[in-house]
């Protein structure tokens, strides 16, 4: 109704809505923006006119922090770090999960960052392995046993999304900890929870199953997705896991990835020991047999036990017939850059290097140039050892993909010919 009395027509509300509407979108808008505080990035020249933002250099200087935060705690004391992994990935999809605050949900991109995660961790982690379970309407279900292969967990992962009901921490670490006691006693048992509920709706006592976990040395980590919650502070503690809150998307980002380097091992597991290791050869092709993991008959592809040359589909995995583990070698020595890794490359301002000769036009890794258009040097790193010159790309990708330096490699290359 107007305040004349009279009743506004139909056409007239429809507009109404649609204006209300339009103005709310654009108040979110407005927030993203207010949210990324992008006009603190921006500088001014000598003669007062504005620089374009160089998003390249801000990556690179994030990833520099976190690669000097990453060195001096290695370098304060020699840390032994957990190489064999079993991790289950617990994901919130009760009803929180599908409220809108990150977009579209927090259930859309909670699944975008996992399938993400998944794919670093079995990058930087070949030797373990990782099994997912969600938990929805009160229980924990079990979506993918433990296993190596990315493209396995991510497929069941997608098809199952969709948010109803209350989250139950308990049944989900009940779950967990029948799935990791059984692991063997050099395995590290890890459980990542991202939780988006404000509660968890138990059947039993919560702190009873914390214990369980504790005393079977299982580390629980838990991401939370909407407020920082006393239960979940208190399992990170008791079981020495990290209890961290997202702020956005980004945020969430960088918490889950922290998690895919290889932790420090546990006291218990330190103690060095030999660990019995199979090196299956591929099967024949164009053979039918049958799988010991799945129990059904297959057509060519796979590998075969040395020990009781029963069939498996995927490496790295336990043989299901004699519990032999198996790898393959390059699994092996992809994880030896934990052990050694290469040493942080030093930062080379934009002018001329000491020792009274310039720098190399271009980068030693992809022999890109290092002058900008105008032919003046731009920021670039150095190796500390070999005293090669790299863009900020291939410092990136030599630490995180490649983890040797070519330079280092090439010197070494050249003494053996010598």
């Amino acid at each position: 109704m107007s305040n004349n009395g009279k009743r506004k027509p139909v056409n007239e509300e429809e507009d109404d809505d649609e204006e209300d509407g339009n103005e709310r979108d654009l108040e979110a808008w407005e927030k993203a923006y207010a949210d990324e505080r992008s006009w603190e990035s921006l500088q001014e020249d000598e003669s007062g006119l504005l620089r374009p933002i160089d998003n390249q250099a801000l990556h690179h200087a994030q990833y520099r922090r976190r690669l000097r935060s990453l060195s001096s705690a290695s370098a304060a004391s020699r840390i032994q770090k957990g190489l064999i992994r079993y991790l289950y990935l617990v994901i919130d999809l009760s009803k929180a999960a599908g409220e809108m605050d990150l977009r579209p949900s927090r259930m859309v991109v909670v699944a975008k960052q996992v399938e993400a995660f998944i794919r670093e961790f079995f990058d930087q982690n070949p030797l373990s392995q990782i099994g997912l379970v969600v938990i929805k309407d009160g229980v924990a279900q079990c979506l993918t046993d433990l296993g190596g292969s990315p493209e396995s967990h991510i497929k069941a992962l997608m098809g199952k999304l969709g948010c109803s009901g209350e989250a139950s921490l308990q049944n989900a670490l009940e779950l967990v900890h029948e799935q990791l006691n059984q692991i063997p006693s050099y395995g590290h048992r890890e459980v990542i929870i991202l939780y988006s509920a404000l509660s968890t709706c138990d059947p039993g006592d919560v702190m009873e199953t914390i214990q369980k976990c504790k005393k079977s040395k299982i580390r629980c980590s838990v991401i939370g997705l909407s407020a920082e919650i006393y239960i979940c502070k208190y399992l990170c503690q008791e079981t020495g896991g990290l209890y961290s809150v997202a702020l956005d998307e980004a945020h969430l980002k960088d918490l889950i990835l922290e998690h895919a380097p290889p932790p420090p091992a546990i006291a218990e597991f330190a103690i060095a020991n030999l660990i019995k290791m199979g090196f299956p050869q591929r099967a024949a092709e164009g053979v039918i047999s049958i799988c010991s993991c799945h129990k059904e008959a297959k057509f060519g592809g796979g590998y075969i036990c040395p020990r009781c040359k029963a069939r498996v589909c995927e490496l790295p995995t336990e043989c299901r017939i004699c519990g032999l583990t198996l790898v393959s070698s390059p699994h092996l020595a992809r994880s030896y850059h934990h052990l050694f890794p290469v040493t942080p490359f030093d930062d080379v301002a934009p002018m001329l290097v000491p020792n009274q000769h310039r720098r190399p036009k271009s980068c030693f890794g992809c022999q890109q140039s290092l002058l900008n258009p105008g032919n003046m040097p731009v920021r670039c790193v150095t190796c500390p050892k070999c005293k090669q010159f790299f863009c900020l790309d291939c410092d990136i990708y030599i630490h995180e993909s490649l983890h040797n330096c070519p330079g280092c490699e090439s010197l070494r290359d050249s003494k053996s010919v010598n």
